[in-house]
């Protein structure tokens, strides 16, 4: 299992339209083959500067390569991600085998 989140800041004012929209349009992704356990997520903790969070999970590296690779997520990066990001940073975690 791959548990896929990314943490960020858009450039658009909290309870804006624009924000609104990126959400709507983030949601989709969750419809994409192999998407587990989507979220959209909002940021609480005092610790960092990011604003919101995506996160989902992946039954294994192929499912998550397809993934990356689909034209809706392919689609959604070009026009809602690189227009309304301002900062982010992504991580993958696989549970240790103990």
């Amino acid at each position: 299992m791959i548990k896929h989140s990314v943490v960020f800041k858009l450039k658009y004012p909290q309870g804006s339209k624009e924000e609104t929209d990126f959400f709507v349009a983030s949601k989709q992704l969750a419809a994409i083959p192999g998407v587990e356990n989507f979220e959209c997520l909002k940021q609480v903790s005092k610790m960092n500067n990011y604003s919101f969070g995506l996160s989902m999970q992946f039954t294994d590296q192929h499912v998550y390569d397809a993934y990356s690779n689909h034209p809706a997520h392919l689609a959604f990066i070009q026009q809602h991600w690189l227009p309304s990001v301002t900062d982010f940073m992504e991580i993958d975690y696989e549970p240790m085998a103990h």
